[in-house]
C-alpha cells in the first residue's frame, strides 16, 4: 500500500461507508457467535473492527490482530488495541489456534494466496470459521488496486474453488456491494479509459459526499444478505468452516 493511500485509509476507515458497512455485516454474521470465541483479525489495519467487536461484548483478551504494516500496528497501539502485531498473513504463527478468523480485503494482497489459505486452515480449531472478503472481477482493476499493491481480484466461483481446495466447507458465498455496483463500476471504467497514466498511478481514500446515504444502502443490502445471495457485486465473500474431527 503506497504511503499516501495508507495515510488517507487510516484517517477514513472508521467512518467511510464501505468499511463501516462491511464491519456492520461482519458483526451481523457473528450474531450467534460465543462472546468468548478466540478471534484473529487478519489484516487488522489500525484495529477498528477489533474495537467494534469488543464494544459488542466479545472478550478483548481473546481477540488478536495481525498486519504487515508497521504504521497500522503502531496506530492500533495508540488507539488502545493491545493484542496486535506485525506479521505476514501468508505465514501466521501463534502458539494457539482460533475459533474464528476474519480476513477483510487481505487475500488479494498476498502473492501466494493458496499458501495463505493453507496456513489459515491450520490456525483454526476443528469446527472453526473463516470469513473472507476480497475485491471482485478483474475487469474492475483500477488505480485503487495499484495503490493497494493488489495481486488480483476474484470471482465468487474462483474464491470458492480455492477455499474448497484448502479443505474448507462452504457455508455461504455471495457478492457484496451489489446495490452500488453500477455507479462504482462506471466510475472505475471511466477513470481507466479517460484519465492519464500519471493520475491513475496516484490514489487516496476520501469519505465521499453522500457517505451517510451510501452507508444506509449497504446496511439494507446487509439485511437482505441474511436471506439471499447476490449474483454480482464490487466484492465477494465466503463464510467457511474447518471440518470437525
Amino acid at each position: 500500500m503506497n504511503t499516501n493511500f495508507e495515510t488517507s485509509y487510516h484517517i477514513n476507515e472508521k467512518h467511510h461507508f464501505w468499511f463501516k458497512a462491511r464491519r456492520s455485516f461482519v458483526k451481523q454474521l457473528l450474531y450467534e457467535t460465543s462472546k468468548d470465541s478466540k478471534i484473529l483479525d487478519i489484516g487488522c489495519s489500525s484495529g477498528v473492527l477489533i474495537q467494534d467487536l469488543i464494544d459488542c461484548g466479545f472478550n478483548a483478551n481473546n481477540i488478536h490482530g495481525i498486519d504487515i504494516s508497521e504504521r497500522a500496528i503502531e496506530r492500533s497501539k495508540v488507539l488502545g488495541i493491545k493484542q496486535t502485531q506485525i506479521m505476514d498473513a501468508q505465514n501466521i504463527k501463534f502458539s494457539h489456534t482460533f475459533d474464528l478468523l476474519i480476513a477483510s480485503d487481505c487475500l488479494e494482497h498476498l502473492k501466494n494466496d493458496n499458501q495463505a489459505l493453507h496456513n489459515w486452515y491450520n490456525l483454526l480449531n476443528p469446527g472453526g470459521k473463516l470469513i473472507v472478503f476480497v475485491p471482485a472481477y478483474q475487469f474492475l482493476w483500477s488505480r485503487h488496486d495499484e495503490a493497494n499493491n493488489h495481486y488480483r481480484r476474484y470471482t465468487k466461483l474462483g474464491l470458492k474453488r480455492k477455499l474448497i481446495a484448502s479443505n474448507f466447507i462452504i457455508e455461504k458465498a455471495s457478492y457484496w456491494n451489489t446495490l452500488l455496483f453500477l455507479p462504482i463500476a462506471l466510475v472505475r471504467l471511466f477513470n481507466k479509459l479517460f484519465l492519464s497514466k500519471a493520475k491513475t498511478n496516484t490514489s487516496t481514500l476520501k469519505t465521499p459526499v453522500g457517505n451517510t446515504l451510501f452507508y444506509s444502502i449497504l446496511k439494507l443490502e446487509n439485511k437482505l444478505l441474511s436471506k439471499i445471495s447476490f449474483p454480482f457485486g464490487v466484492s465477494t465473500f465466503c463464510v467457511v468452516t474447518k471440518p470437525k474431527k
